[in-house]
């Protein structure tokens, strides 16, 4: 055991193994990485089996777990994984490797079909068997793709020559709407033509048959004689009810035709989908949602997250088509936890911070406080976080445990100084429009200030907090001389850049000319001529750039897009709220 290296390799297999291992730690994101990893797994000692050293086999399957637990969609790896054990260790550790796939990728017909493939080679138990493809065909049956699926199950049956189960399945393949459906239906049509009159259709529809057929005979049914010919005029009405089947199963597959041809990848894969592939999702999804049927939807909703797992639009929309449902809030839970433990990056948190509220709706807010923390450990400066666990806090818990949750962010080493500017802006907002305190706002603003001198979201929340201050005779004066210090900090205190300094005090010049006195105007043409004028005579000067037009429309707001105006963070905001209050100069 001693002359085996750290992975059970040679020297030059370990090193390979070693250095993908740095890589894979540097960058664990990396596909690629991954994939190489893998091999070189598998290829130690001239490839994994049973006779392999216990190191080798260790290393592999440290690797294929590690890599599955990244990438639990990858149908194609449980397979490889569950071969590489059964060469391993034999059957049941290959079915637990199955078991471990499908419960991460339960739409994968391909998975489905290689388990019960491997299951009817490997078990001598046909009820065994049977019972997984019964658990398969629950999973995948539904499947516009599921025929090898099916033809495997039929294929089963036929090995134990059970031909009534054959037909029965048949029976059910035959109302699903798929890519292969007319084949099904008519080797059903011809066992029909040698199997008891009773299993043609369900009993209820039978009787009704009988019914018809006996009330419309001028001769009262009696003997063997008048049995058979009912028998015939069963089987008549039956082939006419089957036919009815396949035109309805022939309509509803025509239905979906248009969104299947349209899916150019339906397996999962890192790279990204590109628009149109994410437009017939949504498409194919309303339409499926408008059919009605809730097994149907839902599984076009599984099938969707596992090509689509990386976009948290798909499970919101899963989510809250599910909390529409009755008495389906477990099925909720279960949706943004998958989203938020396996799939969804950290890096958008979004889908996570929805659970959160989900579990506070649900009476569990220490579930959702522990979500928001969890965000907070891979993204500790991520303010929308921040704000939201302030929130939820005050809503629980009132303005000072909110007050608390900005100031514990404040005090922490891994919250950089932008994030903090923003929390501080927050905190005096919260001050303001929930305490009704402003002046207490005020006090956090101008003592924080010596802090946060090269904050532009700092000193826009500022700003506009002093302009959005309801206004009267008495008041106005003072609301002039408060926004005039703020403008007069932010050009002698503030360690801003060119662009950003001369974006907030446009805002100050507009607002003197939509709500300052008659006296404002001077002030406004001085600032014009200091910010504006030629570099003989500007105090702040453009530089080498080209002068800005102070009345173009977008010379100091930039273009807004839907992602900015949607941001919570106080430079957006301040945008958003200076148009809101510019045309009356009140608050809305």
């Amino acid at each position: 055991m001693a002359d085996y290296h750290q992975y059970g390799g040679s020297e030059e297999e370990d090193a390979e193994i070693r250095t993908l291992e740095t890589e894979q730690l540097d960058d664990p994101d990396n596909f690629e990485t991954w994939e190489k990893l893998v091999r070189a797994a598998e290829a130690l000692e001239g490839g994994i089996n049973r006779n392999s050293s216990p190191q080798a086999i260790t290393t592999v399957r440290s690797v294929y777990d590690r890599f599955l637990a990244k990438f639990p969609l990858l149908f194609g790896y449980w397979k490889k994984y569950a071969d590489l054990e059964f060469s391993i260790t034999g059957t049941e550790a290959a079915e637990m490797v199955y078991e471990r796939g499908i419960a991460s990728i339960s739409p994968s017909v391909d998975l489905w079909t290689n388990y019960c493939s491997f299951k009817a080679e490997t078990s001598h138990d046909p009820d065994i068997i049977r019972e997984l493809f019964e658990r398969g065909a629950s999973s995948v049956g539904l499947d516009f793709l599921s025929h090898p699926f099916w033809d495997k199950y039929i294929e089963f049956e036929e090995r134990v020559e059970a031909h009534d189960k054959i037909f029965a399945i048949l029976g059910r393949v035959i109302y699903i709407p798929m890519h292969q459906y007319a084949r099904y239906f008519e080797r059903y049509r011809l066992l029909a033509q040698t199997r008891p009159v009773s299993e043609l259709a369900p009993a209820g529809t039978m009787a009704s048959f009988r019914a018809e057929i006996e009330a419309a005979s001028s001769q009262p049914a009696a003997g063997a004689k008048a049995e058979a010919e009912i028998e015939r005029d069963l089987r008549q009405r039956v082939d006419s009810f089957h036919v009815e089947v396949f035109t309805n199963t022939q309509a509803e597959t025509t239905k979906r035709w248009t969104f299947e041809s349209e899916i150019k990848r339906p397996y999962f894969h890192v790279t990204e989908l590109d628009e149109g592939q994410l437009v017939n999702w949504k498409k194919y999804l309303d339409f499926e949602e408008a059919e009605g049927s809730f097994s149907r939807t839902q599984f076009l909703y599984e099938r969707c997250l596992v090509t689509c797992a990386y976009y948290d639009e798909f499970w919101l929309r899963y989510a809250r088509w599910m909390a529409a449902q009755p008495d389906k809030e477990e099925e909720v839970r279960i949706i943004y936890q998958r989203a938020s433990y396996l799939y969804v990056p950290i890096a958008n948190p979004t889908i996570r911070l929805r659970y959160a509220y989900f579990e506070e709706v649900s009476d569990r807010v220490d579930v959702a406080k522990d979500i928001h923390n969890a965000i907070l450990m891979e993204l500790p400066s991520h303010v929308e976080t921040i704000i939201s666990l302030a929130n939820m806090c005050r809503r629980h818990g009132g303005l000072e445990a909110a007050i608390e949750v900005y100031k514990a962010q404040l005090n922490s080493p891994d919250c950089n100084m932008a994030t903090k500017a923003a929390l501080v802006a927050e905190w005096a907002r919260l001050l303001w429009k929930i305490k009704g305190s402003p002046d207490e706002a005020r006090k956090v603003f101008h003592e924080n200030q010596h802090y946060y001198r090269d904050s532009r979201p700092f000193w826009a929340s500022y700003l506009v907090f002093e302009i959005e201050q309801p206004t009267s005779a008495a008041t106005e004066s003072v609301q002039y001389e408060r926004i005039k210090q703020v403008i007069a900090d932010i050009r002698s205190k503030s360690i801003l850049g060119l662009d950003a300094v001369m974006e907030l005090v446009q805002i100050y010049m507009t607002y003197l000319l939509e709500r300052g006195t008659k006296d404002t105007a001077k002030e406004y043409m001085t600032l014009d001529r200091e910010i504006y004028g030629p570099s003989s005579v500007a105090s702040v000067r453009t530089g080498g750039n080209a002068a800005v037009d102070p009345f173009s429309a977008n010379a100091f707001f930039p273009v807004q897009t839907e992602s900015s105006l949607n941001d919570p963070s106080p430079a957006a905001r301040a945008y958003a709220y200076y148009k809101e209050i510019a045309p009356n100069g009140t608050t809305a």
